[in-house]
């Protein structure tokens, strides 16, 4: 029931929003912040929602770039559990296992031996959401929404030869890794209900991405906002059973094809 709410909460309060999220930073409460767009500094360059453009710099930050000594530490763990790349692992099982009629026991008993490294990557990935936005917030959504479409350029990640917040890769299977993840985490029960009720936003990003195929170092036009409402009706109600039938398809959605 709880997770059927959440769904409802995060259709409910974000379809309308997503002409974009608030704007607002770390250094005032998050419950304020996002009352206020004044708190971050100005990036001379930046084009795009301010706050998210902030939020997918940390988490791009504390997770990949320069990770957190929890978060290698996490990933570490994960190596010596699963073998050499375990990010990697879990999705080939994942893509393997999904099909079969013992799923989702089978995958389940597979990440069982990674559930406290994905209970840390979970505590952290949450904590840069949290940061920013509200659990369900339509902000967030809104965040997810220009993530999948490229519309957040952000100059400070020219050293890395991708400006634009996006899943990278032409294509990509980061969508597909970050659902496998995720489905993990649920199956495992790592912040079970947030990562059922994030877990649509995903696929939702990766429809829209799929349509848009932004250039990772360039200003990205917006999708037609009919469409990318459409596509969030389309893809917000989804529960993760139904997203694990759609990420089959490989590398876009059926109906991106």
């Amino acid at each position: 029931m709880a997770e059927k709410l959440d769904r409802r909460r995060l259709l409910g309060t974000s379809v309308g929003a997503l002409a974009g999220a608030g704007i607002a930073g770390l250094s005032v409460p998050a419950a304020v912040a996002q009352e206020r767009g004044t708190e971050l500094p100005p990036v001379p360059g930046m084009f795009g929602d301010r706050l998210a453009n902030e939020m997918w710099y940390v988490f791009d930050d504390v997770t990949l770039f320069h990770r957190l000594p929890e978060v290698h530490e996490a990933l570490v763990a994960m190596q010596t559990a699963l073998g050499d790349g375990p990010v990697t692992k879990i999705l080939n099982n994942w893509t393997e296992m999904n099909r079969t009629p013992e799923y989702p026991g089978n995958f389940t008993d597979y990440v069982a031996p990674v559930r406290e490294p994905l209970r840390t990557l979970s505590r952290v990935q949450l904590g840069v959401f949290d940061t920013y936005y509200r659990p369900h917030s339509p902000g967030l959504v809104a965040a997810f929404a220009d993530f999948g479409q490229g519309l957040l350029y952000d100059p400070r990640r020219a050293e890395y030869e991708s400006e634009v917040h996006m899943m990278n890769g032409s294509p990509t299977a980061g969508y597909h890794i970050w659902h496998a993840i995720l489905r993990a985490m649920i199956f495992l029960g790592v912040d079970r209900d947030r990562w059922t009720a994030i877990d649509p936003l995903v696929g939702f990003a990766w429809a829209l991405q799929s349509v848009a195929r932004p250039h990772p170092r360039q200003v990205n036009p917006p999708l037609p906002r009919v469409n990318v409402r459409k596509m969030a009706a389309t893809w917000l109600p989804r529960t993760p059973t139904q997203l694990d039938v759609a990420f089959r398809a490989y590398p876009y959605p059926e109906s991106a094809h």
